[in-house]
């Protein structure tokens, strides 16, 4: 069985948005007519408290895209975004979540980020997202949203690892590029062996 997973369609990374993603928001129509093809929607949503130490300002002397060392890693330090209950937190107000079944909420944990919809950011806390699609007997999914070089990318090679079949649907993802980024994603997800339709072949 197959599922249409859509990643962090969020004011804040679209455009005029604080994280804002180039043309974030042009994905939205191609979505939306995707929506119709699939009987089991997910969607997941950056929902961090204010503060959140992914945020460059949670940090004195940084500034956004500069990183930082934190126990699980190198994080890259973001301006506040997608903060619980502001309107930078919700969903494309053109985007159609009528379908929508499950929407799991990430990076709600002040002291890790989450850019997986499977994992946060130490690669160990579940989002639970792993045990929902095996108790649906879904398999099959396919990622769009924002941004392709992060959220998305971590999403597709976590839900590899986990075993389901991934997909991203090319013309429905839109990435930051910071320093070669995007580039970058685009070959590990085909050496994981994620695969790469559009959304006219669906």
């Amino acid at each position: 069985m197959k599922a249409l997973l859509i990643v962090d369609v969020q004011n804040d990374f679209c455009p005029g948005g604080s994280l804002e993603v180039p043309e974030g928001d042009r994905i939205v129509p191609v979505i939306n007519r995707l929506i119709e093809k699939f009987d089991h929607i997910i969607q997941t949503q950056d929902w961090h408290p204010e503060g959140h130490l992914s945020f460059a300002s949670s940090h004195q002397g940084k500034s956004p895209y500069d990183t930082a060392e934190m126990d699980y890693g190198t994080q890259v330090l973001w301006p506040d975004h997608c903060v619980q209950g502001s309107s930078g937190a919700d969903f494309h107000p053109d985007l159609n979540t009528t379908k929508t079944q499950v929407i799991i909420r990430k990076g709600f944990r002040k002291s890790i980020d989450s850019y997986s919809t499977f994992f946060e950011n130490d690669q160990k806390t579940s989002t639970g997202l792993t045990g929902y699609l095996r108790e649906r007997g879904i398999t099959e999914l396919y990622t769009v949203g924002l941004a392709t070089d992060f959220c998305v990318k971590w999403s597709a090679l976590d839900g590899m690892e986990q075993g389901f079949n991934m997909h991203i649907v090319e013309d429905a993802v839109q990435g930051i590029d910071l320093n070669g980024s995007l580039e970058q994603a685009w070959k590990e997800l085909g050496d994981a062996g994620v695969g790469v339709v559009s959304a006219a072949e669906l």
